[in-house]
């Protein structure tokens, strides 16, 4: 091979080399679309948490219609599980090997995500922003390629609650009334991280699977151990079963409801708006149905969504709220992606939000992530229900 051969034969070689230093754009996506996926569940237990699929496919359409992110647009491929871990695993292969979807985007669900989390860490699929605040997706090391959801976690819910009951009932014994599994015991956890060693005297538990027909019993049974406090880490359904059933036999502890069954339309009014009066909760983002923002800029951009392209849903249901701070959070992360669309790229940018103004979240709660840092919301603030609505009260609070 004479020189001149050989000079263009090395060229050839660092063109390949230099070339294979750019990560190539993930499965899904293409010049003028990001293919994605997530799993909801639109039948079974938890149906009321599949207004947050409804509501992220609803947010995609609108920012489709604004143009996209850099010129791309977002095709949500949203796919029922009913909130059966082995039917997420299933709809999620399918996802990932069939539609060829570019990353996993806020599937509901404690165990649903537990089911598929293993996979999609083997394939370095990232599973972004996922509908769960289980303190475990926050374990970056075992699990680097698996962000929480844009909420705070449930184990840090239950911290707050701990510390407002010990503030208030000093001497005060706790029942807890929570889900058998991933999501219910993160809030065992968090009342052993404040209680300590006096867990075992001051607590006492009933535990339920998601698919009983009841919790009746169980709050009998807690009633019956004379506790002047209740945390009930419950889905909607259990959630309005436990309300009712508390003040049907005339109990009436200082009353804790997990954040992600506080809604009017399938928990409070089928409970019984009266019945749930003085129940204490948490919440991070706004409320679309309380006054307080009624000339909020955010609230406004949220109400134009939902009338053009939620119209006919109950504007009540802040899940549509929680499904629209997610999707902008997304947006976000694939704003700073620019061009580079790997999922490599993707992860890192995840992974690298700070001080995110999200506008339906409360003032003062930003949205901030780093490669050490897998919580996306760290803060919320207490609230009482007082027959119509929430009312918010006091600051923002942390569980460290």
């Amino acid at each position: 091979m004479n020189a001149r051969w050989m000079l263009i034969a090395s060229v050839a070689i660092l063109t390949v080399v230099a070339g294979g230093a750019k990560a190539e754009n993930a499965p899904g996506v293409t010049a003028t679309e990001i293919k994605i996926g997530q799993t909801m569940p639109y039948s079974g237990p938890v149906t009321a948490f599949g207004t947050l699929g409804k509501g992220e496919v609803a947010f995609f359409n609108m920012i489709n219609d604004q143009g996209g992110v850099n010129g791309r647009k977002i095709k949500l491929l949203s796919l029922d599980d009913g909130y059966a871990p082995p039917r997420t695993v299933e709809q999620t292969r399918k996802l990932v090997e069939e539609d060829q979807v570019a990353f996993i985007f806020s599937t509901i669900g404690t165990a649903t995500n537990t089911a598929i989390q293993k996979y999609l860490n083997g394939k370095k699929i990232p599973q972004l922003f996922i509908g769960s605040g289980a303190s475990k997706f926050g374990n970056y090391k075992d699990n680097p390629w698996t962000i929480g959801g844009v909420q705070g976690t449930f184990r840090t819910e239950a911290r707050i609650y701990a510390r407002w009951i010990l503030k208030e009932k000093p001497n005060a014994k706790i029942a807890i009334l929570y889900q058998h599994d991933d999501f219910g015991r993160d809030y065992v956890e968090g009342l052993k991280d404040v209680l300590g060693d006096k867990y075992a005297s001051r607590v006492v538990e009933a535990t339920y699977e998601f698919t009983d027909p009841t919790v009746e019993s169980q709050i009998v049974t807690l009633q019956g151990s004379g506790a002047d406090a209740l945390i009930v880490a419950a889905t909607p359904k259990f959630a309005a079963q436990a309300i009712r059933k508390t003040y049907d036999i005339g109990w009436k502890p200082m009353f804790f409801l997990s954040n992600v069954a506080i809604w009017v339309s399938t928990v409070m009014e089928p409970a019984g708006v009266e019945k749930g009066v003085g129940i204490l909760s948490s919440v991070y983002v706004k409320d679309p149905t309380a006054s307080d923002w009624d000339n909020d800029a955010g609230m406004k951009g949220w109400r134009e969504f939902m009338k053009k392209y939620m119209a006919d849903s109950d504007q009540s249901d802040q899940n549509y709220v929680n499904s629209y701070t997610s999707g902008m959070v997304l947006v976000q992360v694939l704003k700073q992606c620019g061009d580079d669309l790997s999922r490599e790229n993707i992860m890192k940018q995840a992974t690298n939000l700070h001080d995110l103004d999200v506008q339906m979240l409360l003032p003062g709660i930003k949205v901030s992530t780093s490669p050490t840092d897998y919580f996306p919301v760290k803060q919320m603030q207490l609230m009482k229900w007082d027959g119509k609505h929430w009312v918010r009260f006091g600051d923002l609070l942390t569980g460290e």
